[in-house]
């Protein structure tokens, strides 16, 4: 934005320049249609310049509102994504797996408590001596389903492949595996900004693209989770959280 508007604030003072030197020394005749000519350039320009500026100015206004729509959606697979691991032990790469499990899997409601036995092992080996030991043991106190502990009543979890404020049929992208050397279990859900902003000037999009900021989304895409570290969370700063935190 800083470049176009020194550029055309550049050909406005070229362009007073040059009426300037008109006055100086273009026959009077002609000065009257040169100088109206070059005062609707001048008029031109300083509209351009505000056009650029303000156009810029919508569109990260717009770019935060839709950002933040699919953050929410970004952190419901995330939700989901959690809840499979711990369960299954590990993610789901499809979203079709992910809705099924959602609305039919369980969480294993237990409790630890301590307890003390008699070790009969100890108890033979100190000649007859009772011998104790400590031990934790784990009930099961129930089942909850996962489509309640996480949605409710919404059934926004069935479409949440879909990229909201996007052009009909834009879902973001799932992934997951394990990690070669730790096989620990990783996903990452993402899209790319162009499909969040569409309908955007491509200049724009492109710029936003290449972004590199604390207060900015950084790089191409929006994502949570990473399939080349151990890491969950979205790659947004805080300042785009709304309902849910990270």
């Amino acid at each position: 934005m800083l470049t176009a508007i020194l550029t055309v604030v550049g050909l406005i003072i070229l362009t007073v320049g040059i009426v300037w030197l008109i006055d100086k020394f273009v026959p009077k005749k002609a000065k009257p249609i040169i100088n109206i000519l070059l005062w609707l350039l001048i008029i031109f320009l300083g509209y351009k310049t505000f056009d650029s500026v303000y156009g810029e100015i919508k569109f990260n206004q717009l770019k935060e509102k839709r950002y933040k729509v699919v953050i929410e959606s970004l952190k419901d697979i995330r939700d989901a994504q959690l809840a499979h691991r711990t369960v299954t032990g590990k993610f789901s790469n499809n979203f079709e797996d992910l809705i099924k499990f959602v609305d039919t899997a369980k969480f294993t409601i237990t409790q630890r408590r301590d307890s003390t036995i008699l070790d009969l092992e100890k108890t033979k080996r100190f000649g007859g001596v009772e011998s104790f030991s400590d031990i934790v043991i784990i009930d099961t106190l129930g089942f909850v389903p996962v489509k309640d502990s996480l949605f409710g009543a919404d059934p926004r979890y069935k479409t949440m492949m879909n990229v909201p404020g996007a052009q009909e049929g834009a879902k973001f992208k799932l992934e997951a595996g394990k990690l070669a050397e730790e096989n620990i279990a990783v996903f990452e859900a993402s899209v790319d900004k162009s499909v969040i902003l569409y309908d955007q000037d491509k200049n724009l999009v492109n710029k936003e693209k290449q972004v590199v900021a604390v207060d900015g989304v950084n790089g191409p895409t929006l994502k949570v989770g990473s399939m080349t570290e151990v890491y969950t969370k979205g790659n947004w700063p805080k300042s785009f959280n709304t309902k849910k935190e990270d």
